[in-house]
């Protein structure tokens, strides 16, 4: 878990609270609950779990369980352009890791991280379900299917703003 702290605005507050709140503060709806703030905020930091957690009346421990066990959630914020690397059976097989470490060298980032300029975040996922399309890459919406390593500069390209 990341030691970056963070200071909530009071009206980030309210937000997480009005998005509690429309869940009737029913911890039952946990997992929806932090899937609207995510959305809210674009990552669940230790800080927005501690609003919800004192909002449904649920251990901060259950929260953290529950953002760090569904690959969706994340405590790290996502850059503008969210790279997943699929490393399923299929697709390591035919090669993720070595488009993954070519992300990760034009980059200059570890998986879990952003870029400097937040304009990309790397991470792997287990199956995105395109399997003979193996090895895939998403990028944001957008999945790329046989994948290689020489591909990595040109679909980055794309990206340049």
């Amino acid at each position: 878990m990341s030691s970056i702290k963070i200071k909530l605005k009071e009206k980030d507050v309210a937000k997480i609270i009005e998005i509690c709140d429309s869940f009737n503060n029913n911890p039952r709806d946990l997992v929806n609950v932090l899937h609207r703030v995510q959305g809210e905020f674009g990552y669940l930091p230790a800080e927005v779990q501690e609003v919800v957690s004192n909002q449904l009346k649920v251990s901060l421990a259950k929260i953290y369980g529950v953002v760090t066990f569904y690959s969706f959630f994340t405590m790290i914020p996502r850059g503008k352009h969210p790279i997943s690397v699929c490393t399923g059976t299929a697709c390591y097989v035919r090669g993720a890791e070595k488009v993954l470490d070519e992300f990760k060298k034009e980059l200059n980032i570890k998986v879990g991280e952003s870029t400097a300029d937040g304009k990309f975040s790397l991470t792997c996922l287990r199956c995105v379900g395109a399997c003979g399309l193996a090895p895939v890459v998403q990028i944001g919406e957008k999945t790329y299917g046989r994948m290689a390593p020489d591909d990595v500069k040109r679909i980055l390209k794309e990206y340049a703003d």
